[in-house]
């Protein structure tokens, strides 16, 4: 029997931060890019077993899963425990389009009293409580990448980007949190 090629994770082995940004890789996760049109989020929101927020930067968690609202009609699912998401989505009867985009992306988690001052070193966005709490998400750019960002605690956030941009990324990141501490 042939050996089969074993895929690493991006940004094994990698840690990073300073007093105040703690900085590390988020665990495998299966995610969908997900597009449907209004009338058919509840059949969706039904399948998937979290609500599809439709309410501009917002998020919803429940049964393990994350939905992030992207625009109008788009949304990224991401599941941390047991998947199936496509074929929940399959099995919804609703029309829609889903992608399995789980080995495009990863995720960095950034937290610790610096994390917006860490983040923000890299992404223009105003990441204050007041214009961005927690839950709040959005699409935007850090640095030269593109990157979906969500609060999911006061001083934490989680940054999805594609995995062929993680090490830029978690370098700009670790720069950012060394500049917070000062």
């Amino acid at each position: 029997m042939a050996e089969l090629a074993t895929r690493s994770l991006p940004l094994s082995g990698v840690h990073g931060g300073s007093a105040i940004v703690r900085l590390e890789p988020a665990a495998p996760a299966t995610r969908i890019s997900l597009r449907v049109r209004a009338e058919d989020v509840p059949a969706l929101s039904s399948a998937l077993g979290v609500d599809l927020p439709m309410k501009p930067k917002t998020s919803v968690y429940a049964n393990g899963r994350t939905a992030l609202w992207l625009g109008p009609d788009e949304w990224l699912v991401i599941d941390e425990g047991e998947s199936g998401l496509m074929t929940a989505a399959a099995n919804s009867g609703a029309l829609h389009s889903a992608t399995d985009v789980s080995h495009r992306n990863t995720a960095i988690l950034v937290s610790g009293a610096g994390a917006a001052s860490a983040i923000n070193g890299g992404c223009p966005q105003d990441l204050s409580l007041d214009a961005f709490p927690v839950g709040a998400c959005s699409r935007t750019l850090f640095g030269k990448v593109e990157v979906v960002l969500l609060r999911t605690a006061e001083d934490a956030f989680r940054m999805e980007v594609w995995r062929s941009f993680s090490d830029y990324a978690f370098g700009l990141l670790s720069e950012g949190a060394r500049d917070a501490a000062l």
